[in-house]
């Protein structure tokens, strides 16, 4: 399965980006889909979740209610809609991608990098202040 992240680029503070990732998988809607990300001289660290259907999601703390996290199963691609960015979002945004057998929505809600099988390139995010 490869991924194919895009949409970052530079912003101002405050401002907004949309990062797309799109893949090849054909049961794309078996998989559950995340986002990381991992700024210079930092772990990686998690960002987003969205469940198989999309009913589910998740978020790191610090993006509450500033990101949000959606997919298109139709598209076989999900997003990440990023708004009132701070520079300590800069950094390089990468998804991933892992086939859940969960029976259920809230079960295939993946927060751990070990979890996930694919992983995409990243896609860069630059915050000015």
């Amino acid at each position: 399965v490869q991924l194919q992240a895009s949409g970052g680029g530079l912003v101002k503070a405050g401002g907004s980006l949309r990062l797309s990732c799109s893949t090849s998988a054909v049961t794309f809607e078996m998989y559950t889909l995340g986002w990381f990300r991992q700024a210079p001289g930092k772990e990686r660290e998690f960002v987003a979740v969205i469940s198989r259907s999309g009913s589910a999601s998740r978020y790191r703390d610090s993006v509450k209610g500033r990101f949000t996290i959606s997919r298109d199963n139709a598209k076989k691609t999900v997003y990440l809609q990023m708004n009132d960015l701070k520079p300590e979002d800069a950094a390089a945004y990468v998804c991933a991608a892992g086939v859940s057998v969960s029976p259920s929505e809230v079960g295939s809600i993946w927060t751990r990098s070990q979890e996930y099988r694919y992983w995409g390139q990243g896609t860069l995010v630059t915050v000015s202040s």
